[in-house]
């Protein structure tokens, strides 16, 4: 596959403790929620609940890396990064020879982006997006799987990108039962953004939504950071009938 463009997380959610409930705001669209954290902002995210995580700031920026390389080396064909960010992973694909594609709705990503020519659309990755039903692999990094705040809503529309056999790559919180679900602020140095709504999700979790829409888990990695695959069913074959070509 050739990505062409024309026109045109986020981290683990463990709790570093609570000093109380969030006060209640007006909820916005997730349009600038992570601006000021990918123009590199030290910033937190304060959930709904009193708990807050730092973010991975320096990560997101820097050149793929560490434990990235377990998602990367699972990417064989055709890949796209809902939730892209800077473009770390689209970066690093593309430096392999692997077609790939970021998607993101921040300005600011898209920027970056274009500085690193990391190939990107800035749009809603539930709208309708490039590929449809033939990317080998979807990625979901940095906590990306609560964008929405319905993970299996999210990991719905991630099967639907995806051609027969392709997998979903997800990065997962570290307690492998947790479950969570509400909004978020990301907070920095000069104040917290609009509310978003957000989830957390371990392995054990989100391997129940991929067998809801029809995705098996084949691999999982357990380190500094957690991810899952989840593949989807291959092509059906007839036996005794060659594939054409």
């Amino acid at each position: 596959m050739t990505v062409t463009v024309r026109g045109d997380r986020r981290e683990r959610c463990e709790s570093r403790g609570s000093a109380g409930p969030a006060p209640a705001v007006a909820i916005t669209g997730p349009m600038a929620a992570f601006d000021p954290a990918l123009a590199g902002a030290p910033a937190r995210l304060v959930r709904d609940d009193g708990a807050e995580v730092d973010l991975a700031v320096r990560r997101w920026r820097r050149r793929a890396g560490g434990e990235d390389r377990w998602l990367l080396d699972r990417c064989t064909g055709p890949a796209i990064d809902l939730g892209c960010g800077p473009g770390r992973l689209v970066a690093a694909l593309a430096d392999r020879g692997v077609p790939a594609l970021g998607v993101d709705v921040s300005p600011v990503a898209q920027r970056i982006c274009r500085r690193r020519g990391a190939p990107m659309v800035r749009r809603d990755l539930f709208g309708p997006l490039p590929g449809e039903g033939t990317w080998s692999h979807v990625l979901l990094a940095d906590g990306n799987i609560g964008i929405g705040g319905d993970p299996g809503h999210l990991v719905l529309r991630a099967a639907r990108l995806l051609r027969p056999g392709g997998t979903v790559l997800v990065e997962v919180d570290g307690a492998p039962d947790l479950w969570w679900r509400g909004t978020v602020q990301v907070r920095t140095a000069a104040g917290a953004g609009p509310v978003v709504p957000w989830a957390c999700a371990g392995a054990d979790a989100v391997d129940r939504l991929g067998a809801t829409h029809g995705l098996r888990r084949t691999a999982r990695y357990r380190g500094g950071r957690s991810f899952v695959e989840l593949t989807a069913p291959g092509p059906v074959t007839v036996p005794g009938v060659a594939a054409a070509g």
